[in-house]
């Protein structure tokens, strides 16, 4: 999938803890998880919002697009 979530990343630059995250957000620590693994198909808005409220931070700071690469001949 071309959409890389990269949540772990902005959970160590701000030296914080899936369940620190959790607890702040309101979703379990599973949750969190299933989203650093990048095993979600979707997100919600107030989802991602208070993810970014939690780490100040934007939503392009944890989702990134990566285009595809192009095939080899």
């Amino acid at each position: 999938m071309p959409i890389v979530v990269e949540l772990d990343v902005m959970l160590a630059r701000r030296k914080m803890r899936s369940r620190e995250l959790a607890e702040r957000i309101g979703i379990t620590e599973q949750n969190v998880s299933l989203l650093k693994s990048g095993k979600v198909k979707g997100i919600r808005f107030d989802t991602l919002e208070r993810i970014c409220t939690a780490l100040e931070c934007q939503p392009g700071d944890i989702l990134v697009y990566q285009p595809p690469a192009a095939p080899k001949d």
